[in-house]
């Protein structure tokens, strides 16, 4: 794929209790793998050991550049059991954006109708323009159900580079080609992202991308080639 992945949107650091390296870590490995911009998306507070909800308010106090490269101010924002995520409209109106995104340390399956019901229910934040990793079948979706819903509310389905690259998850290649093929159909955008948890993964694509290239998808659905690209999605700078 000739396409290349300019921002990584979908990162944690020790604030987030399960990763290794802090902000500025992963901000040098960024500007070191040539990216224009790094996400910040700590867990909300449904993960064990994560972040108070305070962080997300102070968060504006990372600079909006390190090393060359501009910080935005995310979260990833877990689904609870009851369809609502971890951290509140009061504090994700301090960020950039959300990323939405199924945990087994925050959610437990409720068949496939409701996990779907759940999770468009989060889509429809209107802080919310991502879902991490919706590839695994341990909390089944209905991709034809979330694919035109995420169409809908403007958001992007992620090609998570480390379900790829670990294949732990239950059918995820089976489950990344079903929503890409849906994606192409109804024209719903992606993103591809490293989830990285240690600085020596931020800005790692290769593995997403090859599955990318397997399938044949088009590059213009990708939101995060370039930094204009994703501050026109995310509708940068209107809040």
């Amino acid at each position: 794929m000739n396409n290349r992945i300019m921002l990584d949107l979908h990162t944690h650091s020790i604030a987030s209790g399960h990763a290794y390296g802090t902000v500025r870590e992963n901000a040098l490995a960024a500007s070191e793998k040539g990216l224009a911009g790094l996400g910040v998306t700590e867990h909300g507070p449904g993960m064990p050991g994560s972040c108070h909800p305070l962080y997300f308010m102070n968060i504006q106090y990372i600079p909006r550049e390190l090393y060359g490269v501009n910080i935005y101010y995310g979260v990833e924002n877990d689904m609870m059991p009851d369809g609502t995520m971890s951290l509140d409209d009061r504090w994700m109106s301090q960020l950039d954006y959300a990323n939405v995104g199924i945990h087994a340390t925050c959610y437990r399956d409720q068949g496939i109708e409701k996990n779907t019901e759940n999770l468009i229910r989060c889509m429809s934040n209107p802080k919310v323009f991502f879902v991490s990793h919706p590839d695994d079948s341990t909390y089944p979706l209905d991709y034809a159900q979330i694919v035109p819903a995420a169409k809908q509310y403007n958001v992007a389905l992620e090609v998570n580079n480390n379900t790829v690259l670990s294949k732990r998850k239950k059918n995820w290649h089976e489950n990344i080609m079903t929503y890409l093929d849906l994606c192409m159909r109804y024209r719903t955008c992606i993103s591809v992202n490293s989830d990285a948890h240690d600085p020596s993964t931020v800005g790692r694509f290769a593995e997403a991308l090859a599955l990318l290239d397997e399938f044949g998808f088009d590059g213009d659905l990708i939101v995060n080639t370039s930094e204009e690209k994703f501050r026109e999605f995310i509708g940068f700078g209107r809040y």
